[in-house]
């Protein structure tokens, strides 16, 4: 697994809404495996972020070919604490593989999904 930092741009939600952001949001894209190898330095990444004040994360999943559920258990416990705090995080354009597994999991319903633009 490989994370960059990515610009943030705001888009459009599930809903065709624009999402919005007060200007503390942080993108982040996670490139290949996302699993227990590297749910550690997701956390390690996201708890620098959130310790600079950010409170709206976004996590561009696009070019991650494979999660499991301790990666999943990971992106939750973020968004939970997120939301907490009066943020959230937004999974955005999950690949094939993610989405499929979102679906399944029934969380495309619990997280806030932006789809391409």
């Amino acid at each position: 697994m490989q994370i960059e930092t990515v610009s943030h741009r705001q888009g459009a939600g599930p809903d065709g809404a624009q999402l919005q952001t007060d200007g503390d949001a942080r993108a982040c894209r996670i490139l290949g495996r996302f699993d227990a190898h590297e749910s550690e330095q997701f956390r390690t990444y996201f708890e620098d972020v959130v310790a600079e004040g950010t409170k709206m994360f976004i996590v561009d999943l696009s070019e991650v070919d494979f999660v499991d559920s301790t990666a999943l258990a990971e992106l939750v416990r973020a968004m939970k604490q997120l939301r907490q705090e009066g943020g959230n995080l937004i999974l955005r354009r999950p690949s094939n593989a993610v989405r499929i597994i979102l679906e399944l999991t029934k969380l495309d319903q619990a997280f806030t999904i932006e789809a391409a633009a």
